[in-house]
């Protein structure tokens, strides 16, 4: 059991922050490769068989009938054709065949007769210098994996998400890989999911420092509120994450809880872990989601508050400006007999009454917060 408890170790070193690793996250090709095969390697008794040239899958499946072991083939967005051979070779179902070609596929788990087809959602936070309304706050690409008794297969779509740093930490503990392909597929789901949980982190940031700009008080007591647009972006950011956190929940507890003929019951276990882990990071995902729709409703509100206090105070001042309106326009009218027309303090008369009214109903709307 010392080689399962060191199989949190392995893995765990992908646990990295989003905002200052950018080398976690390859976005191309290995320049080295001319076809969509990222690497292509036989593991025997947990080690990597060393051959004098790169073998090809066909050459490292019929080592692997040879001598025993497992073959593990990572591919990077391999077209129709360029998949087409690997899959007469592995026997691979067509239907899984398809969507591994085709990607944007749902995160799921499908068992066929000598294969588990698994397909995950990975997450690369964008960062950024401040939110905007048209920020991209994350990435998703997709890794899918086939998993048989012999072999694994990696398929990965986008720029981000590259294995090779998990393969080399595989490769430097030979016992945990002795236990073949569903130890590959453990230390994939929990890279996957250390992925969501540091980008979860860096979401929270940006959340955190909308909610500040919306509840802090502005200018004179004022609240600043902010633009209702990065708030909605925020949003559908939010909901991409969710609808690669979400679907995943179930593979994670069939691999962790169903019995699987492809599975080692010794790594089944830790796919529990990886299925608690993946839960938090849903609450998360959730708790996220229902918080900024506060925040988009208090905005709104303070925005709605903001009008009906400037109303008031364009009604205010109408009030006031509606007295010497109404004085000027009656001694405006071309009347021969007018009270006070003639009288010689009739115009500062007039003028100081109508000071004092205005200054009356100034006082009057101050006192009742309409100014």
């Amino acid at each position: 059991m010392s080689m399962i408890r060191d199989l949190r170790a392995v893995v765990r070193p992908s646990r990295v922050s989003l905002r200052k690793d950018s080398g976690t996250y390859d976005t191309t090709r290995d320049p080295a490769t001319a076809s969509a095969v990222v690497d292509c390697a036989v593991y025997h008794d947990g080690r990597r068989v060393v051959t004098d040239r790169p073998l090809s899958p066909q050459e490292a499946m019929r080592q692997v009938r040879r001598d025993g072991g497992f073959v593990w083939i990572g591919l990077h967005e391999p077209t129709e054709a360029e998949f087409a051979g690997i899959a007469r070779e592995f026997g691979l179902h067509p239907l899984a065949v398809e969507d591994a070609v085709q990607a944007h596929q749902r995160p799921k788990l499908e068992r066929y007769d000598d294969s588990l087809f698994t397909v995950f959602k990975t997450i690369h936070y964008i960062d950024h210098d401040r939110l905007t309304s048209s920020s991209e706050v994350v990435e998703t690409g997709e890794v899918m994996c086939f998993t048989g008794r012999d072999f694994f297969i990696t398929v990965r779509h986008g720029g981000q998400g590259s294995l090779r740093g998990l393969r080399r930490r595989l490769q430097d503990d030979p016992e945990l890989l002795s236990k073949g392909p569903s130890a590959v597929l453990h230390a994939i789901a929990d890279h996957v999911v250390d992925g969501y949980i540091a980008v979860a982190d860096a979401v929270q940031d940006d959340i955190d420092e909308v909610e500040t700009e919306v509840f802090s008080p502005g200018r004179k007591g004022a609240p600043r509120g902010t633009d209702a647009g990065r708030i909605y972006q925020l949003k559908r950011e939010v909901l991409e994450f969710k609808r690669a956190v979400s679907p995943l929940l179930r593979p994670m507890q069939l691999l962790s809880e169903r019995p699987m003929r492809l599975i080692d019951p010794d790594i089944q276990k830790y796919f529990r872990d990886v299925a608690d882990h993946l839960a938090r990071v849903q609450e998360q995902v959730v708790g996220f989601d229902e918080l900024l729709n506060s925040i988009l409703q208090a905005n709104l509100a303070q925005a709605s508050v903001a009008q009906n206090e400037d109303m008031r105070k364009i009604t205010s001042w109408a009030a006031i400006i509606a007295v010497p309106t109404m004085v000027c326009g009656v001694y405006g009218m071309n009347f021969d007999h007018m009270p006070e027309l003639h009288w010689r303090y009739g115009y500062p008369v007039i003028m100081g009454i109508t000071v004092v009214i205005c200054l009356g109903i100034h006082r009057t709307l101050k006192r009742n917060g309409w100014l």
